[in-house]
């Protein structure tokens, strides 16, 4: 039984490295693609990207609550997969605008699935109690999985084509597929999986969706996930749009890959450490650490616009991003102890890290482009600075009371 449980994690950790090419690979290198080699101008890419983003927003939670309920996510796992297979292919060879959006929506509803699955296998395997040293492997997997992918992306898209960096992210995702076959169902804990009850036995009832809204920590957990993305998500597209201004095509994807690269490898490190020190130290402390990341990259990003100097800053996304990453879902799961709406609760925050990217691309998008770059930064640092103060002020720390409810249950 060990033997084969030990296969089942090896299986997600698969599964966690493949999802690098559906992370990375559809995101920082799609503008360019759209730009060099079908002509779009930026209010369509905007368009693009903007309904892969409300796809996703729409549904987190609802998938959440899907996954939470079914016994069959190995499934839902592969047929979304699939689907993003399909979408990577589409994106070089359906030729219309308009089946350009029905692809974007497509991947959008489909990579909903990922995020909610992973952070499921692993605490219906690892259990509550090892859950911070799993999720720091999950993540520590993934953005070694993202280095390794915008390597093989950039040298594709530099010294080849840049329609076969899609390809590339289609056989990232096809990986995916394998790796959650060798995940045995009955190494998974399905009631575990969505945090109802913690024993195992299944049967817990589960909590409304209106009892988890009425939990001040929750809310006050969503917000600053909001503020923590609308001070990140605009910063990696400004600086890769300063980095391409005198640049075309498949010239400025190596830059694309050197930022993702330093960022990754330093989420690698810091998602690692994370494991140990959120166990260590609590869950705010780091968190705060993560705000502080923010503030000082943006603020940072005034001092030069060289490109060196701007490909080594993303370490500092790295930090924070390593941290976000961990803390995401263990901070969920501390929420959700007890309610079996564990994947749900995660569906809403990503809901809200969605809409927290949007808000950032689209208002200091148009910032950059009626005030200068240097504003858009400035205005970044201080909503990350914004967003540090709220949660520290608001929001407790999660560990300390998700072990006292822990002691509770086992008390009785």
């Amino acid at each position: 039984m060990a033997e084969g449980k030990s296969l089942s994690l090896r299986a997600l950790d698969a599964l966690n490295f493949c999802n690098a090419g559906i992370q990375t690979g559809l995101g920082p290198f799609m503008a360019i693609y759209y730009t060099a080699v079908r002509h779009w101008n930026p209010g369509q890419i905007g368009i693009l990207i903007a309904c892969q983003s409300f796809a996703g927003i729409a549904v987190h939670a609802v998938t959440g609550n899907w996954i939470d309920e079914s016994h069959h996510k190995k499934l839902l796992t592969a047929i979304a997969s699939a689907a993003v297979v399909m979408g990577a292919i589409g994106i070089i060879t359906l030729p219309s605008f308009g089946l350009q959006i029905a692809v974007q929506i497509v991947i959008g509803l489909a990579v909903t699935i990922f995020p909610a699955v992973t952070a499921a296998f692993a605490l219906g395997m690892a259990g509550k109690d090892r859950l911070s040293t799993r999720i720091a492997r999950n993540e520590t997997l993934t953005h070694t999985g993202n280095v390794a992918f915008a390597v093989a992306a950039g040298a594709i898209g530099t010294f080849l084509a840049l329609q076969g960096i899609f390809v590339a992210a289609a056989i990232f995702a096809a990986g995916m597929i394998p790796s959650v076959i060798f995940i045995k169902g009955e190494h998974v804990d399905y009631e575990s999986a969505r945090a109802g009850g913690g024993d195992g036995n299944g049967g817990a009832e589960r909590r409304s969706w209106r009892d988890l809204v009425r939990d001040k920590r929750i809310l006050f957990f969503t917000c600053s996930i909001v503020l923590y993305y609308f001070a990140n998500a605009a910063t990696l597209p400004l600086v890769s749009e300063i980095l391409t201004q005198a640049k075309k095509g498949r010239s400025s994807a190596w830059q694309v890959a050197a930022m993702v690269v330093v960022a990754e490898a330093a989420m690698v490190a810091v998602a690692a450490a994370c494991g140990k020190l959120a166990d260590r130290w609590g869950r705010k402390p780091l968190f705060l650490i993560g705000f502080g990341s923010l503030v000082l990259r943006n603020a940072l990003t005034v001092v030069s616009h060289n490109g060196w100097y701007l490909i080594s800053l993303q370490a500092l996304d790295g930090v924070a991003m390593g941290i976000y990453g961990v803390l995401l879902t263990l901070v969920a799961a501390d929420l959700a102890k007890g309610t079996g709406r564990f994947n749900f609760l995660q569906g809403a925050v990503q809901s809200a890290m969605g809409l927290g990217g949007v808000l950032s691309n689209t208002l200091f998008g148009w910032v950059a482009h009626a005030m200068g770059f240097n504003a858009s930064f400035i205005g970044l640092s201080l909503v990350a600075g914004v967003g540090g103060i709220f949660y520290g002020f608001k929001m407790p720390e999660t560990k300390e009371q998700a072990d006292h409810q822990a002691r509770i249950v086992n008390s009785h």
